[in-house]
């Protein structure tokens, strides 16, 4: 992968020495165009002279243009499909701007997609995008919640309630089983590495999950996101495509830009909250079982939801200021303030941000400069919420299950622990949890500097002939510090000895920390050729080199010992300097790296604008896998026919009507380096190295193979737009990390499993302009998918996944990988309700698990209305899903009758059941629930003051609320939910166990321009 070198030196010296020759016969015109409407520019608009000359020129993504002309021509002649022509006299300029009136504005959208862009009209791919006007309005943490439920085909599953929380993305169906699944996210350019901040490290109540890695991009910055959804589209992307691709422009600098500013005020509260029984309520029921209540009367009278949640108050701030210039420059500056507060207490998000976006030309435009640079620094708090507490539950575990007549603190002002305290002030045993101990005396943050930057070169080498080349940098730097009080109750080392990966602190402090790099460059030249006839026929054809290195580095320090009782030591080295142990550091260490090489080219030919052909190769060279299969290439292909432009087609029904085929494969290579080789661990005690994996020269990435077919479709004059499309993918060479049968000389490997993925199904969108009066507008916009996914040709093989938690619940497991099912199918025993004697009845027995479903839903959609009258706007958001399930694990560890005989709490449905309290609470279909749910997900209400100040140049105010009602048969807090329950590192999906609950948010917003 040296000729990396060499090609960076090559191509830098060409382009010193190539230019384009002069025309002293010509002049030279340059101009750009913009939509009439709102200024936007205009992409692919043809310029011609009206003398017929030969040759013309396109717009850039820019809306610019630079043509050459006869000294004696008249006047130029601008044509796009969907706007009227518009012819501009000449008279002597050389700087010519024209702006043009839409027919269809949906048709010229420009979409940003690999190395490029282009206009709607012209994709032969399955490409959508959005803009600011569409994206989801108020407290927005990170970028794909713009998005939720907005686009056809694009599902996010947030992982909690919590602010940054991780989202699982799926674009067209989930098709991996050991792999990631997450699409590839591209930046201005830069393609980012899928890497998050450290998760939570086990400290007895189970390990937390990553923040979401996007949670250093400023929402506000961005301009534009768009989805490649097919192979066509994102084959240009190669092995890091299958999962599709989500492109993310930020906003630049534009003439009369000026500063603008906003500022949002928020307030939150939980959405819902399990109803738990009350003090007399929960002794009524403890008595009702047999049990004896005044044994478990310890006098008090708590909410323990009321004790860790809160109504809870975030802020936002940005500014930006940005222009440009007739010499060719632009540049946009903003910085950003967030401070996102949780509805449990002891959570956040604080983030300082500052972009720049910069670009200039010179010589002429023969040269362009363009920078984006970002810098971020987020700021996370957490509360001990974790994925795989024991009975005893982390900190929601613990307060919805404890018993409401336990009080907050003692008669003596300690934190209440039912089993006492020492002599020394140390709670005694381990068998309950104070959930305000947990936060008192518990400190978790983390703290993540992150630096994006790009640099690009534009090199017009002659007239439709240009050079990009592109360096980007993007590094990360995390620390996450977790510190335990040794007075914290519910936390035991029953020994009192240091133990490595038993880090419990009863009586013995503990200091954790988790350092986290990330390093990304990239590399990129590109050569692009573009053409355009006076038939409007055009040529687009693009070649290029990638060259891109990943690395990741962790390290876990420990410490450990008597701290000074009652204080929590926030600084690492004054914490370790208390320590009762003088040697209490372990470190733990991971270091990884690859790289990708890429070779790529693309043509587009379109002829009288009609018939479209797009075509695609990749070729990428990466180390992650076997020596054997280091290389491979991904072809795609697509056409394209506007049979709207056709003599034969049907007048005054369609303003246009194209039908899109499609057909691509794309490569999957998201899973752990090094993976092809034989690894072993290095035991940080030196006493041995025991083996990871085997080596396999003959690993090789997943493929995905796709092809689909499209109609886009534009009537009443525009007013409506829609595109039907039908997909259908299969992914095979699924990569598993397989168990070698012992004995041998190493456990596991991994390998290539035969069968493959399938998601097949139909997207809809539709747009309608209803009603566009003087005074009053009302547009509508609809998106649907049906989506079919199932595992095929795998033959016998089950894998299983989704642990579920609990007591008496250990090793069990609720969903499996098996052929001729969804992914993630559930696979637990049928429940049919209580016998009786409140038992319950299992009609093919409590050992015999079934499938049961898939947590894919089948059906999902999106609709949007928005209305303006005079200065007042107002839009509101809908979505939903069905056809899919969620396995209630908080349900099947704590809201069984057999816990109010222990003294727990449980719901009020539960104390009401016949259920014996002898009944044991096993995974089943009992706890099995349909997920379907229809959500008022996003409302916004503004008015934009008629400003007419010279200093004030727009004034909005707005007041905008977010998962404001939810109708769904589901018991517990969201259907939206995906807590981590992998097993084995094989993934799981749609299980809840004590997630951090949803908010519904009410934002106040200011927004003006100077």
């Amino acid at each position: 992968m040296q000729l990396k070198h060499l090609l960076n030196v090559c191509f830098f010296a060409v382009i010193l020495f190539l230019a384009e020759p002069a025309l002293a016969q010509n002049k030279i015109i340059t101009g750009k165009v913009t939509d009439k409407k709102d200024g936007s520019p205009l992409i692919g608009v043809s310029v011609v002279t009206t003398l017929g000359a030969p040759g013309g020129a396109i717009t850039n993504a820019d809306g610019g243009y630079r043509i050459s002309v006869p000294a004696n021509t008249a006047s130029l002649t601008f044509t796009y499909v969907g706007y009227n022509n518009v012819t501009v006299p000449i008279n002597g300029q050389s700087t010519i701007n024209a702006s043009m009136e839409s027919i269809s504005k949906a048709l010229n959208e420009v979409v940003v997609i690999g190395y490029g862009s282009q206009r709607v009209k012209d994709a032969t791919g399955s490409v959508a995008s959005l803009g600011t006007k569409d994206f989801n309005k108020g407290v927005i943490a990170t970028p794909e919640q713009l998005l939720q439920g907005r686009i056809a085909g694009v599902q996010v599953t947030p992982a909690s309630g919590e602010p940054g929380a991780g989202a699982t993305i799926n674009i067209r169906g989930a098709s991996s089983i050991r792999a990631g699944s997450a699409p590839l996210y591209v930046v201005d350019g830069v393609p980012l590495d899928n890497g998050g901040t450290a998760g939570g490290f086990d400290s007895g109540a189970g390990s937390s999950s990553a923040r979401n890695p996007l949670a250093f991009i400023n929402p506000s910055d961005i301009e534009n996101i768009s989805i490649l959804k097919d192979a066509s589209a994102s084959a240009i992307y190669g092995s890091r495509g299958a999962n599709g691709v989500i492109l993310i422009t930020t906003r630049k600098g534009r003439k009369g830009q000026g500063i603008q500013f906003s500022a949002n005020t928020s307030v939150s509260s939980a959405a819902k909250r399990y109803d738990l029984l009350n003090r007399d309520q929960f002794l009524a029921a403890v008595a009702s079982v047999g049990a004896d209540a005044a044994a478990v009367d310890y006098k008090g009278n708590t909410d323990w939801q009321k004790q860790i949640l809160r109504t809870s108050v975030s802020q936002n701030y940005n500014l930006g200021f940005g222009g440009a210039s007739n010499s060719g420059g632009s540049y946009r500056a903003s910085f950003g303030y967030d401070d996102q507060n949780g509805v449990v207490k002891n959570t956040s998000l604080k983030r300082i941000s500052a972009r720049i976006n910069a670009s200039q030309s010179f010589f002429g435009d023969r040269l362009k400069l363009d920078l984006q640079s970002t810098y971020s620094n987020v700021k996370d708090q957490f509360a001990p919420i974790t994925n795989n507490a024991g009975f005893n539950g982390s900190l929601i575990g613990s307060a919805i299950q404890l018993n409401p007549t336990a009080p907050v603190y003692d008669d003596q002002g300690r934190l209440f622990n039912l089993n006492g305290y020492d002599d020394n002030g140390i709670p005694k045993g381990n068998s309950f949890r104070n959930p305000v101990s947990l936060l008192n005396q518990l400190d978790d943050r983390d703290n993540i500097n992150r630096y994006l930057n790009n640099l690009t070169a534009t090199i017009r080498l002659f007239q439709g002939l240009t050079y990009k080349g592109n360096f980007g940098a993007d590094i990360s730097r995390g620390l996450r510090k977790t510190f335990y009080d040794p007075k914290i109750i519910g936390f035991t080392d029953a020994t009192g000895i240091r133990e490595f990966n038993i880090p419990s602190a009863t009586g013995n402090g503990r200091a954790i920390l988790v350092h986290t790099e990330l390093t990304n460059y990239t590399t990129e030249h590109t050569l692009n050729y573009e053409k355009k006839w006076t038939n409007n026929s055009s040529l687009s054809a693009l070649v290029g080199y990638s060259y891109q290195t990943f690395k990741h580095f962790d390290r876990a320090d420990i410490a450990w010992g008597t701290s000074t009782p009652g204080v929590l030591k926030k600084d690492y080295n004054d914490f370790k300097n208390h320590l009762a142990y003088p040697v209490g550091n372990i470190n733990g260490l991971d270091s990884s790296r690859y790289q990708l090489q890429s070779y790529f080219a693309r043509v587009n030919y379109s002829y009288k604008d009609r018939y479209i052909l797009t075509g695609t190769i990749r070729r990428d060279g990466s180390s992650r896998f076997g020596k054997n299969n280091q290389y491979a290439n991904f072809p795609a292909l697509a056409a394209k026919w506007r049979i709207s432009g056709e003599s034969f087609a049907p007048k005054g029904i369609f303003d246009d009507l194209s039908l899109r085929l499609n057909y691509g494969q794309t490569g999957n290579q998201d899973y752990p380096s090094y993976a092809a080789i034989a690894l072993r661990q290095l035991n940080y005690l030196g006493t041995s190295n025991p083996p990871l994996n085997a080596a396999n020269p003959d690993l090789k990435w997943e493929t995905q193979t796709a092809y689909g077919a499209g109609i886009d479709f534009t009537i009443l004059n525009g007013r409506l737009t829609g595109t039907i499309d039908y997909f259908n993918k299969s992914q095979k060479d699924l990569l598993f990390f397989q168990d070698i049968a012992q004995p041998a000389a190493t456990p596991r490997y991994w390998t290539n499993l035969p069968g493959n993925v399938r998601n097949k199904g139909v997207e809809v969108g539709l747009s309608l302009q209803a009603i566009q009066g003087k005074t009053f507008t009302w547009d509508v916009s609809y998106n649907m998918t049906l989506l079919k996914n199932r595992i095929e040709n795998f033959g016998n093989r089950n894998v299983i996944t989704g642990n579920i938690d609990g007591q008496g619940l250990s090793g069990a497991y609720a969903q499996f990988f098996g052929n001729g099912y969804p992914l993630y199918s559930f696979n637990v025993p049928n429940y049919a309700g209580l016998d009786a004697n409140g038992f319950g009845i299992y009609p093919q027995g409590i050992d015999v698990s079934s499938p049961q479903g898939s947590p894919i839903p089948k059906f999902t959609a999106g609709l949007t209305n928005s209305f303006t009258y005079k200065n007042f706007s107002l839009s509101f958001f809908l979505n939903g899903a069905t056809g899919f399930y969620i396995y209630n694990n908080t349900a099947n560890a704590f809201f069984y009758k057999g816990n109010l005989v222990s003294g727990r709490n449980v719901t009020k449905e539960v104390a009401a059941t016949n259920e014996n309290p002898l009944n044991s609470a096993e995974v089943s279909t009992r706890f099995l629930e349909k997920g379907d749910f229809i959500r008022l997900s996003n409302a916004n209400i503004g008015y934009t003051f008629p400003v007419k100040g010279k200093t004030i140049k727009s004034l909005r105010v707005s007041v905008t609320g977010q998962n404001i009602f939810l109708i769904t048969n589901y018991s517990g807090l969201d259907p939206e939910i995906n807590t981590d329950k992998q097993r084995d590192n094989v993934p799981s999906r749609g299980i809840d166990y004590t997630a951090y609950p949803k908010a519904r948010t009410f934002t106040l917003g200011l927004n003006a321009g100077f």
